[in-house]
C-alpha cells in the first residue's frame, strides 16, 4: 500500500476533497433527519437503500462510459463486499436509523468519536500505542464533541437509549470499513470501487429490510428532496471524494472530518431548525477545531513506502 511520506507536505488534491467530505457529510445529517423524522413518510433502511443503489449505478454507468475496470477479482469482491457493509449497512444505516429519534446535530456529535475508535483500531492492528501528542489531540477533540453534545444529551429521555447506542456503533463500524479499505485497497478506479462498494451496501439493506418487515414508504416532497441531495451529494461526490482522500492522505487526517462534521451539523441546525447555538456549542467548536489542528500537526510516520 502506498502511504504519504511524513516529511513531504500533505496532498494538495487530497485537502480538497477532505474539505467537501467536511461540508457534505456536515450536511446530510440534517437532510437524513428531513427525510426520516416522524410524518416524513421514509423508513430508515429504505432510504439508505434506495440512496446507496441509485449512487451504485450512476458511479459504475460512469465507470464504464470511461472504460474503466469494472469486475474485481475475488479478493478485490471480498474487500468491496466487506467493506461497504460495514460502511452503509452499519455506519450509515445505523445513523439513519438513530435519527428516527435522534436529532441531526445529537447524531453527528456522537459519531463524532470515530477519531478515538480509528486510533484504537490502528494500533491495535499496528500493535503500538498512539503517541502521546496524538492521544492528547483526540482527547482535546473528544472533549469538544462532549461540549457540544452535553445540553442535548442533558435533556434527552430514556426512550432515546437505543438511539444513542447505535449513534456510538455506526461510528466503529464505519471506521472499520474505512481502515480495511484503506489498507486493502482494490486496483479499481474510485467511481467503480465507490460502486461496488455501495452496490453490496444496497444488497445488504435489502436484506434488513426484509428482516425488519419495514412498511412501504410513502415520502413527503421533501422527503424526496432530501433523498435526492443525499444521493447526488452524500453518497456520489462527497463518496468519491472520501474515497480519494483515503488514498492521498493519512488515516489519522482523513478522520478529521469527523470533528468538523458536528460543527457544520449544529451551524446547519440552527440556521434551518432554530436549533439554539450556546456558550456550550461556542466552546465545544473551539476545541473540536484543536482537534483537528493537532492531529494534521502529529502524525505518526508510516512504514516505508512499498512497491505499488
Amino acid at each position: 500500500m502506498n502511504h504519504p511520506q511524513h516529511d513531504q507536505p500533505l496532498s494538495r488534491a487530497g485537502l480538497a476533497h477532505l474539505g467537501v467530505v467536511y461540508v457534505v457529510w456536515g450536511s446530510t445529517y440534517l437532510a437524513i433527519r428531513l427525510a426520516v423524522r416522524e410524518g416524513a413518510g421514509f423508513p430508515p433502511f429504505t432510504l439508505a437503500c434506495l440512496r446507496v443503489l441509485a449512487a451504485a449505478a450512476v458511479l459504475l454507468g460512469w465507470a464504464a462510459i470511461r472504460g474503466h475496470r469494472l469486475r474485481p477479482t475475488r479478493a478485490e469482491a471480498l474487500v468491496l463486499a466487506g467493506s461497504g457493509l460495514l460502511l452503509w449497512v452499519g455506519g450509515n444505516g445505523l445513523v439513519t436509523w438513530a435519527e428516527q429519534r435522534a436529532d441531526s446535530g445529537i447524531a453527528a456529535l456522537l459519531v463524532g468519536i470515530m477519531p478515538i475508535w480509528g486510533a484504537l483500531i490502528e494500533a491495535a492492528l499496528d500493535r503500538r500505542a498512539p503517541s502521546p501528542r496524538l492521544a492528547a489531540s483526540l482527547l482535546i477533540g473528544f472533549a469538544g464533541v462532549g461540549l457540544l453534545s452535553w445540553p442535548l444529551l442533558r435533556h434527552g429521555t430514556s426512550a432515546d437509549v437505543w438511539a444513542v447506542i447505535g449513534l456510538l456503533i455506526a461510528p466503529l463500524t464505519w471506521v472499520a470499513g474505512s481502515i480495511w479499505m484503506a489498507r486493502r485497497r482494490p486496483g479499481l478506479s474510485i467511481q467503480a470501487a465507490s460502486g461496488w462498494q455501495q452496490l453490496f451496501g444496497g444488497l445488504g439493506f435489502l436484506v434488513v429490510i426484509v428482516l425488519t418487515g419495514e412498511p412501504r414508504p410513502t415520502p413527503t416532497g421533501e422527503a424526496w428532496l432530501a433523498w435526492a441531495y443525499l444521493t447526488v451529494f452524500g453518497s456520489i461526490v462527497a463518496l468519491t471524494s472520501y474515497v480519494t482522500v483515503l488514498r492521498l492522505l493519512p488515516m489519522q487526517v482523513a478522520m478529521t472530518y469527523t470533528y468538523a462534521n458536528p460543527v457544520i451539523a449544529v451551524l446547519l441546525g440552527h440556521l434551518i431548525l432554530d436549533e439554539p447555538v450556546t456558550s456550550w456549542t461556542l466552546g465545544g467548536a473551539v476545541l473540536v477545531m484543536a482537534g483537528i489542528a493537532g492531529v494534521f500537526n502529529n502524525r505518526p510516520a508510516p512504514a516505508k513506502k512499498a512497491p505499488a
